[in-house]
């Protein structure tokens, strides 16, 4: 299948906030809210420049609060900006107009109603959609006409669901949370070598990954028949192998330590107006209980590339299929969807 890319000769958008993305979704998919928020409820305020001046202490008295009962959803945004993610939303917020940025990883995130089970859904950065408010166009053009919130209500429309809360991430923290982590030992689905920055080379199977091996095995997509289908699988191996290494390890086992966690991320984040470095903290605590080898991650239909009607390359949607995972997912039933294709 080709590339549903701009071209090589095409200004290469950086994919760095969809690792940061990747390290925070583990700390979502790891719980669950302990208040509900609705996708048009984010902050009608621009978000702070910097990051937040007060994050919670972790002490081992520290309590979280308990989590309340049913599913949710957690749609995670990675901007391409070459520049700060944060300020050119605080920049739209206050000014309007369009921002030169484009998300470069979608990825909805299901928890079960019982907490025991996480569903990951990427939707392909090049899929041609309705934009709430606007004409239809790539999904990833959401974010420069609207912000995270545009993003979370197109892609809410397409899928007939409430999203509970978003998280976009730029490049800034996205090597310093990997490396605070310790790296990430990564199950890598094909071997290449990444075409820029350092060429690092992956081989098939484990892999142990610094933060700067992890921008690239995330961002590649030019070393692959299949181009974006790849990359996408790639992302969702990393954000599976997070989750992974968080519970093994214990780091989000006690309040304590899950509000140790969300102190290396929460500053990078750009979240709606509840989900705080306490509400991370309560999300990543409230999941332990997630069994990591039965959480899933797929990519939402599609009938592969082809030509917008205005001459773009794009990704043709599939409108059976996503109305088959949109069924699923009202039904919290992504566990028989899963089973009933194989994945």
């Amino acid at each position: 299948m080709a590339d549903s890319g701009e071209g090589a000769g095409a200004r290469r958008r950086s994919v760095r906030s969809r690792v940061l993305l990747a390290a925070i979704i583990l700390l979502l998919a790891i719980g669950t809210a302990a208040t509900t928020f609705i996708l048009v409820t984010p902050p009608s305020a621009a978000p702070p420049a910097a990051p937040p001046a007060a994050s919670p202490t972790p002490t081992t008295s520290a309590t979280l609060p308990e989590l309340p009962v049913g599913a949710m959803n957690i749609l995670l945004i990675g901007s391409d900006i070459r520049g700060s993610a944060r300020e050119a939303v605080a920049n739209q917020d206050a000014k309007g107009g369009v921002v030169d940025q484009r998300a470069d990883m979608i990825m909805l995130v299901h928890v079960q109603a019982d907490h025991r089970r996480v569903f990951g859904i990427s939707v392909m950065r090049d899929s041609w959609v309705a934009i709430p408010g606007h004409a239809e166009s790539k999904v990833n053009a959401s974010l420069s006409l609207g912000g995270p919130r545009l993003v979370a209500e197109t892609v809410g429309s397409l899928l007939s669901v409430r999203i509970d809360h978003y998280v976009m991430l730029d490049f800034d923290g996205f090597k310093a949370i990997t490396d605070a982590l310790g790296g990430i030992d990564v199950n890598v689905p094909v071997a290449f070598a990444a075409s820029f920055d350092t060429h690092h080379a992956f081989t098939q199977g484990m892999n142990h990954l610094d933060g700067q091996a992890a921008l690239e095995f995330v961002r590649e997509r030019y070393s692959f028949a299949d181009g974006d289908y790849q990359r996408v699988r790639n992302q969702q191996a990393f954000v599976r192998a997070v989750i992974g290494q968080l519970l093994a390890t214990g780091r989000v086992g006690g309040p304590a330590e899950a509000i140790a966690v969300v102190a290396h991320a929460a500053p990078y984040a750009l979240a709606d107006s509840g989900l705080d470095a306490t509400g991370m903290a309560a999300l990543a605590y409230g999941l332990r209980g997630i069994d990591p080898a039965a959480s899933v991650f797929f990519t939402l239909p599609n009938a592969g590339t082809g030509t917008s009607p205005d001459g773009q390359s794009i990704v043709v949607p599939d409108s059976a299929g996503t109305a088959e995972v949109a069924g699923a997912l009202a039904r919290d039933d992504l566990a028989g969807y899963v089973a009933a294709h194989g994945l």
